[in-house]
């Protein structure tokens, strides 16, 4: 299972840095926000993966077996939050850029010429 959510790590990733190197700026938006979602995924993976474990304690305070860890959960919720603010922020200014230039090219906002 470890595998497969690492993979998957790996693929969001990739696909989040792909959309940052493009020129467009709503893809470098989502590609910041698909950056996030892969963080706050491997975050959750380093709490570690018990199938059928309860995070409780016995009568004797020990633990029944493996638990969760519930402290990257909290971390993951707040950083959805977060994250959700700043997406509806990038998206405001993205909006507001494409308003005041009449273009969303990253590189023609830069004054960089391309061929």
């Amino acid at each position: 299972m470890e595998l497969l959510v690492a993979i998957t790590v790996g693929v969001v990733v990739a696909s989040s840095v792909y959309l940052l190197l493009a020129r467009e700026t709503l893809r470098v938006i989502v590609g910041s926000v698909l950056l996030g979602y892969g963080i706050n995924l491997a975050l959750f993976i380093s709490g570690g993966i018990a199938t059928m474990a309860p995070p409780i304690l016995l009568d004797d305070g020990s633990l029944p077996g493996p638990v969760m860890d519930p402290i990257p959960q909290a971390l993951i919720l707040t950083a959805i939050v977060i994250g959700l603010g700043v997406f509806a922020l990038l998206l405001a200014l993205g909006y507001r850029t494409y308003e005041e230039h009449g273009t969303t090219d990253v590189s023609s906002l830069a004054g960089v010429e391309h061929e």
